[in-house]
């Protein structure tokens, strides 16, 4: 430990912390310095940071309140530090993460390295072949009503790194700064946006939920990612049951249970086997339900498999209409630029499973690049025919442009 600090903490470690940090990009926070801002004077910025974190001396700023729009017409308020707070917690997180890591769950999927949401669908898909029920269950603004005095318990049960508890108490109570510049004080909650919010969520999750159904209902396999998961039963009483026996575990641990997105769900592959009020449920973007799934032998029956869910269609497609809409006086090749990342992230997760479902989807690209063309050219303004002629004719000549095109979903002439 150098003379005169408190703590022991690397420059090094301010170093790669920065370094994982930019590759996460985001906005500025409060203080309006973006990453062109901070680089300028990127030494001394980084000195700062590791000068005042090894003295014990340093503070976070207010975190940026940005309210981002949800699919039910509310709104959820995220919390962006500032570039140098994310560093910061970066350092923090880089010493403290691994040892939540290795206490967890295989069954939590949310926010940890190798370890993916495609993988939670995947098992779940497996385990409903098996059990016949599920509780398809929500926490009500988990982030927001994390009890701070609770969490910290589960820090120090896993950490006597004064620093590290230090910084993590600093992070928690850092006020959110609205809008309108009001600073609104916080006594519980992670904020949705900071570095340590996924660790400090999953880890008071694995002691609110992943550990006590491990102890208490061993017989139910689950898959957990972040506040969503889903919980598989033998029987509907079983899931009645367990149901009742979860929201009050969830409101000792003073969080609770989503009276309307959480519900009892019938695995149902076998038509003959009556009908119950939810038969469908939706999970990482997914919806499970009955259909008709052919084998590898090419037989065709009655399954309860994933596909991509009406919510996920109709994200991709505001997506896509956004792009269109904010590029419509760009070359074709730099739509493309914009779009092939959201198409390609799109593509790969929801082909999966139902791989038709997803690709189906894909053809409404192709009609957004028709209303683009038509826009852009005067002489097919008046004629979809036209246009969609032409964009035939780009693909022909240019079939690698859009990612789509790349995996067989060029339009075609009929």
């Amino acid at each position: 430990m150098k003379e005169g600090k408190s703590f022991e903490i690397s420059q090094h470690q301010v170093l790669e912390a920065y370094k994982r940090v930019k590759a996460n990009q985001g906005a500025g926070g409060i203080d309006g310095v973006n990453f062109a801002e901070f680089e300028k004077d990127l030494t001394n910025n980084l000195y700062k940071i590791w000068n005042r974190m090894s003295s014990g001396s340093y503070f976070p700023l207010a975190v940026k309140g940005v309210e981002i729009p949800k699919k039910n017409g509310k709104k959820r308020l995220l919390g962006i530090p500032t570039i140098t707070d994310r560093i910061a917690q970066m350092v923090v997180c880089m010493n403290f993460e691994p040892l939540v890591e290795a206490i967890s769950c295989a069954d939590s999927y949310g926010y940890r390295p190798n370890r993916s949401a495609i993988e939670a669908v995947g098992i779940t898909r497996e385990r409903c072949w098996k059990m016949a029920w599920v509780v398809e269950y929500d926490i009500v603004g988990m982030f927001d009503n994390i009890d701070h005095e609770l969490l910290m318990k589960a820090v120090r049960k896993h950490t006597d790194n004064k620093w590290v508890i230090l910084y993590i108490e600093r992070a928690l109570v850092a006020p959110i700064q609205m809008a309108d510049g009001t600073l609104k004080e916080r006594s519980s909650g992670v904020p949705q946006g900071g570095v340590l919010s996924p660790v400090l969520a999953n880890l008071f999750m694995h002691y609110a939920f992943d550990l006590w159904m491990r102890r208490e209902n061993p017989q139910n396999p689950w898959a957990r990612y972040a506040d969503d998961g889903v919980i598989h039963c033998r029987s509907k009483e079983e899931a009645e049951r367990l149901l009742e026996k979860l929201r009050t575990r969830m409101q000792d641990c003073k969080l609770e249970i989503h009276p309307e997105k959480t519900r009892i769900v019938y695995c149902r592959s076998d038509k003959y086997h009556g009908r119950h009020e939810h038969e469908s449920f939706d999970f990482l973007g997914y919806t499970f339900r009955r259909r008709w799934v052919k084998s590898r032998q090419g037989n065709f029956f009655n399954g309860f498999t994933p596909a991509v869910s009406k919510g996920a269609k109709q994200s991709i497609r505001d997506k896509i209409r956004e792009i269109r809409m904010s590029n419509k006086i760009v070359p074709l090749e730099k739509l493309a630029t914009a779009m092939n990342p959201v198409i390609r992230g799109w593509t790969n997760y929801f082909s999966q499973y139902n791989a038709s479902e997803a690709r189906k989807t894909l053809n409404f690209v192709n009609l957004t690049l028709v209303r683009w063309i038509k826009f852009r050219s005067k002489s097919v303004k008046r004629s979809y025919g036209k246009a969609f002629r032409c964009l035939v004719n780009i693909a022909t000549k240019s079939p690698d442009l859009f990612y789509h095109w790349q995996i067989g979903l060029k339009p075609t002439m009929r």
